[in-house]
């Protein structure tokens, strides 16, 4: 079953310094039939104006994940952390028990485009956490790159949720194969480019019946993907994309 979410079908949310799309329901936009994706509960991609940003708020009990596509976010939290996250960095927050922070486009002359992802934790209550690394273009360059896992495996930031999240960079012709373990689904977003998308099944049946035709998605579009064997990627362009391998 591949289930395509195409980029102009997404929420908006539109301010003078904010331009957000939002895969999942989130804040002002409600949409019953997206309202998360097992555990995986917002995708946004948020593009924020040089120098503007979100104030200071609050979360809790969620695992917070931002990947930083273009520019520099600078982010400050009650946990006494205060970094900045380029583009090829990713941070991940444990909000636990309560945590708030900031988060602004540390330029005054560039934009900034972010994905911020939030998964729900397998267990609530949890001491606040952060944690933040590079994952070089060279580490994700043609191949599926592990950026966050349950247990911090292959230098991953850990999150507390039974969730792969994997980053690849491709270019034109590249091709990519992912293997789902029986009873687990996966979500892929791409961040930019274009690819064909394809899947075989348990019975060894490619998706659409024919040999890596493929679905085509391109930049913003998202992806539910279940009840299939091994996931294929060919990108028609460069592309940046980031897979979600659930529970």
């Amino acid at each position: 079953m591949i289930s395509v979410r195409r980029a102009e079908e997404r929420g908006r949310t539109k301010l003078a310094w904010l331009d957000s799309r939002h895969s999942f329901s989130f804040a002002g936009y409600h949409d019953p039939a997206h309202m998360g994706f097992g555990a995986l509960r917002v995708i946004n991609d948020d593009r924020v104006a040089p120098g503007a940003g979100f104030e200071t708020h609050g979360h809790r009990d969620m695992e917070i994940v931002t990947y930083v596509l273009d520019g520099a976010l600078a982010h400050e939290d009650t946990t006494g952390v205060r970094s900045v996250i380029r583009a090829g960095e990713v941070q991940c927050m444990s909000a636990g028990t309560g945590i708030r922070h900031s988060e602004f486009n540390a330029s005054e002359e560039e934009p900034l485009r972010f994905l911020q992802i939030w998964l729900e934790p397998e267990e609530l209550g949890l001491e606040p956490g952060y944690e933040q690394r590079p994952f070089g273009a060279e580490e994700m360059r043609a191949r599926l790159r592990l950026i966050a896992s349950s247990d911090g495996r292959e230098g991953s930031l850990r999150l507390h949720q039974d969730a792969a999240i994997h980053a690849a960079r491709l270019e034109p012709g590249d091709h990519l194969s992912h293997t789902l373990a029986p009873g687990r689904r996966a979500w892929l977003q791409l961040a930019r480019g274009r690819i064909l998308l394809d899947g075989v099944d348990f019975d060894g049946v490619d998706f659409d019946g024919v040999d890596f035709g493929g679905i085509e998605l391109g930049e913003g579009d998202g992806a539910a993907l279940g009840a299939l064997d091994r996931i294929e990627l060919e990108a028609n362009e460069g592309s940046e994309l980031l897979l979600f391998d659930l529970a």
